[in-house]
């Protein structure tokens, strides 16, 4: 069920965000190619999927979620493109093929990222893919930017950074990562059950434990990946954690006992679900994708 429910969504993300990278005017013909070369060069899409398998769990139609599933691949992408510049993470390979700073360079990859950044929220502020009414598009635009911001994904890599050769507890570990990580999952699940238009405290509470169990799910089971997986299936390279001497689950807690706990965490976001009927079951299939995954 999960591969064509994410053939699907993918489809349905990567027509709406394809409408997004036509330049105004030649001069930025450059630009904008950088940023449709950082979307559209494939990935899974797991952020767009949990927002439209969100979208669909309270009752609402997928393409509500257009908006929301555009935002959140769009900050994602911004991520990655910064992430892996030379400042950064120096990384050469993503998805398979060149980084952006490689492809184009460093300068127009920094542009690119952070006209990304600006286009996500655009994105749910469009009414050709968002059609909710001004409140609930600006609790959606004010989740993005805490998930997005220095109080979610950009101070986790902060913390990220700050890290290399540090040996931290398991408490520091699934801070930083509740933050570089889990911060844009949960606020993926958040933005499509708000996109619904039938959210409710209950339920989003609900869905806030099920978002944060397989945020952090899904950074254990990268770990294990960048140990036992290769740079062929990854797209990316293998082992980067490892050279770089950053602190990861494996190395915390063992192969097997990070194994486990990716286990148990999916365990949680299954139970979280456990008052939800069968219109919940992407979210299901996702929580399971997300430990089994091999890429």
């Amino acid at each position: 069920m999960i591969a064509s429910y994410q053939a699907l969504s993918q489809n349905r993300v990567n027509a709406a965000l394809d409408g997004l990278f036509t330049a105004p005017s030649p001069e930025l013909d450059r630009l904008y190619d950088a940023m449709r070369y950082s979307v559209m060069n494939g990935g899974k899409r797991v952020r767009p999927l949990l927002a439209y398998a969100a979208c669909e769990a309270l009752g609402g139609v997928a393409e509500d979620a257009n908006g929301a599933a555009c935002a959140v691949e769009l900050i994602h992408a911004y991520s990655l493109v910064h992430d892996d510049l030379p400042a950064m993470d120096d990384d050469d390979l993503r998805r398979g093929q060149p980084t952006t700073h490689k492809a184009f360079d460093e300068a127009c990859a920094i542009l690119a990222g952070d006209g990304l950044q600006s286009m996500a929220f655009s994105a749910l502020l469009d009414p050709n893919l968002s059609s909710r009414d001004a409140e609930t598009r600006l609790a959606m635009v004010h989740a993005l930017a805490q998930a997005a911001g220095p109080a979610g994904m950009v101070g986790g890599q902060a913390i990220d950074l700050g890290s290399v050769g540090v040996k931290l507890d398991q408490t520091a570990l699934e801070y930083m990562h509740r933050h570089k990580t889990g911060a844009l999952i949960e606020a993926s699940v958040r933005l499509g059950a708000l996109a619904s238009g039938r959210a409710d405290p209950i339920r989003l509470e609900a869905l806030q434990v099920y978002a944060r169990a397989v945020g952090l799910a899904f950074q254990v089971q990268d770990d294990i990946l960048d140990v036992e997986s290769d740079t062929a299936t990854l797209g990316k390279r293998q082992g980067a954690d490892i050279a770089r001497d950053k602190p990861t689950y494996p190395a915390l807690l063992g192969l097997a006992a990070a194994k486990d706990y990716a286990v148990e965490l999916r365990d949680q976001a299954l139970h979280a679900l456990s008052a939800f009927d069968e219109a919940a079951e992407p979210l299901r299939q996702l929580a399971r994708y997300i430990v089994e995954r091999r890429n």
